[in-house]
């Protein structure tokens, strides 16, 4: 790649499109969408080259909501296919958004949305110890026949709690299957929309590619998407300004600047909760191990203004 080009990565979270302030119809979904870009644009507008990714958390619950409210009626969609379908339903979305948003901003660039596959191994520990909340809520009974009329794994979310969830594999991606395809789309400036929900996760069975019902941690799938284009950038956007050490005590600080050795030893030392931050730094240790440059953590409103080294975390080599 050529050394003055400037390309990322953009992770965000699919409550960048389901607000919690506003009724989670798909109009105002798109609404939501076309608010959020505001961060994105700016980086277009300054050169970079750009592949996005984004979670599908709310989405994702809602259809499988649907597949179970059409059972009996309906054939049942396994989760690697509604993943499948978020991608292409939520990739349209964003595509039209920001095909309408450079429009207004008179930026001429185009804009695709890719349904990819993210390879998994089919040996990875996460399979035989599912942990990753997907879904509605059920009291026990309801869960229990669940489990043994659809082959659901279920459990309380929390110890004591009577509210039961499906829970399912959360394998950590190996590689992106259409990476190449996406690092030459880039390559000719085309913005692609990729690995959505962290893409639809498959394994290779003697030779071929199979489906799994599984979640991929969309931080994981963006530093390896990134990793596969040769991004410089990794840009995750979250719910809060910057990353923090001792999260929610009254010593509480937040990291400017910090270096790949040093969020190393914080992560070590246990500031950065699975259930929270953990999966966002894990993500950029990974992205800055095989060739990233930089990862910025922010919120999706502060985003351009990370970029210039005006908010967020910033974590380099």
């Amino acid at each position: 790649m050529n050394k003055s080009v400037k390309r990322a990565v953009i992770a965000f979270g699919g409550n960048a499109i389901s607000n919690r302030d506003r009724e989670d119809t798909i109009p105002n979904q798109f609404n939501n969408t076309y608010d959020s870009l505001s961060p994105i644009v700016e980086l277009i507008r300054d050169g970079y080259q750009l592949a996005l990714t984004h979670g599908n958390g709310p989405q994702v619950g809602n259809a499988l909501l649907r597949v179970e409210l059409a059972r009996g009626k309906a054939p049942i969609l396994p989760l690697h296919i509604c993943v499948a379908d978020l991608q292409g339903g939520m990739g349209y979305m964003i595509a039209q958004c920001l095909q309408n948003r450079l429009k207004d901003e008179g930026i001429d660039r185009e804009v695709v949305t890719l349904i990819s596959q993210i390879l998994v191994a089919e040996n990875d520990p996460a399979f035989a110890d599912p942990s990753k909340f997907i879904g509605q809520f059920y009291d026990k009974d309801k869960a229990e026949k669940l489990k043994i009329e659809m082959g659901w794994t279920a459990t309380a979310q929390f110890p004591g709690d009577k509210r039961w969830r499906r829970v399912v594999p959360s394998p950590r991606p190996i590689a992106m299957v259409e990476s190449a395809t996406i690092r030459n789309l880039v390559s000719n400036d085309t913005i692609v929309i990729a690995g959505g929900g962290g893409g639809i996760p498959v394994i290779r069975k003697d030779g071929r590619i199979v489906g799994v019902d599984a979640v991929i941690d969309k931080d994981f799938a963006g530093a390896v998407m990134g990793r596969d284009i040769g991004a410089e950038l990794l840009l995750i956007l979250t719910e809060v300004e910057r990353v923090s050490l001792n999260f929610g005590r009254p010593d509480q600080s937040e990291l400017n600047e910090v270096s790949l050795k040093e969020i190393k030893e914080y992560h070590k030392a246990g500031h950065f909760p699975a259930g929270s931050m953990g999966p966002k730094i894990e993500a950029a240790i990974s992205f800055l191990e095989n060739g990233g440059s930089k990862v910025i953590i922010t919120s999706l409103e502060k985003g351009f203004d990370a970029v210039l080294g005006k908010a967020g975390t910033r974590i380099t080599k």
